[in-house]
């Protein structure tokens, strides 16, 4: 009898990564990437080589993967000590002078995660409202350096404007925002689904 996962062959998920298969039993494809780390999909989950094939061919849409961006390490602490609650008052007043701004950062960050995957074609498929709630997920010393690196400014030195009044913050954020300006408008114009 002929099975659609033979032992040896690869195996496809919809994101496309591919797996050697190992075993298929009772409905379940017992694999190994490319790395040699087993895992195991129900065999619904997957596609063979052909199956692969036919669905490339007509455009099959891969998803976009949240889980994996949030491992990013643009969402990883940067070394040194951070002052949370700075930060955060910052964030919160940022958003205050440019409504929509932590979205645009958001959505901003995770085009360029999926450009250095080399997934840019997957950008269409970003949910605003995931990449925020990915974003937010964050600590606020993270989301302000996110943020800081949109704007092209230093961290530690957004967050001490955001302490020190809103003017500063407020000439900070458009400096920042004139080289972008062409892309926050067409955001601005996005569903926020």
């Amino acid at each position: 009898m002929r099975t659609r996962f033979p032992r040896g062959s690869t195996a496809y998920a919809k994101d496309g990564r591919s797996y050697i298969v190992e075993e298929v039993a009772d409905g379940i494809v017992y694999c190994t990437t490319s790395n040699g780390t087993e895992t195991e999909f129900p065999e619904s989950k997957l596609m063979n080589a052909a199956e692969w094939e036919a669905a490339t061919k007509v455009g099959l849409r891969r998803e976009v993967s949240y889980l994996r961006m949030r491992q990013s390490p643009h969402f990883l602490p940067a070394g040194g000590t951070s002052d949370e609650a700075a930060a955060d008052r910052l964030l919160v007043k940022a958003d205050h002078i440019s409504p929509g701004i932590l979205d645009f950062a958001a959505f901003t960050v995770a085009e360029r995660i999926l450009a250095e995957r080399k997934e840019e074609d997957l950008a269409g498929q970003l949910s605003v409202r995931k990449c925020r709630e990915m974003f937010d997920a964050a600590p606020p010393s993270v989301r302000a350096r996110l943020l800081a690196h949109l704007l092209g400014a230093r961290p530690d030195a957004l967050v001490s404007a955001g302490g020190l009044g809103e003017n500063l913050l407020k000439a900070m954020v458009a400096k920042g925002l004139e080289p972008l300006q062409a892309a926050y408008e067409a955001f601005q114009d996005r569903p926020h689904r």
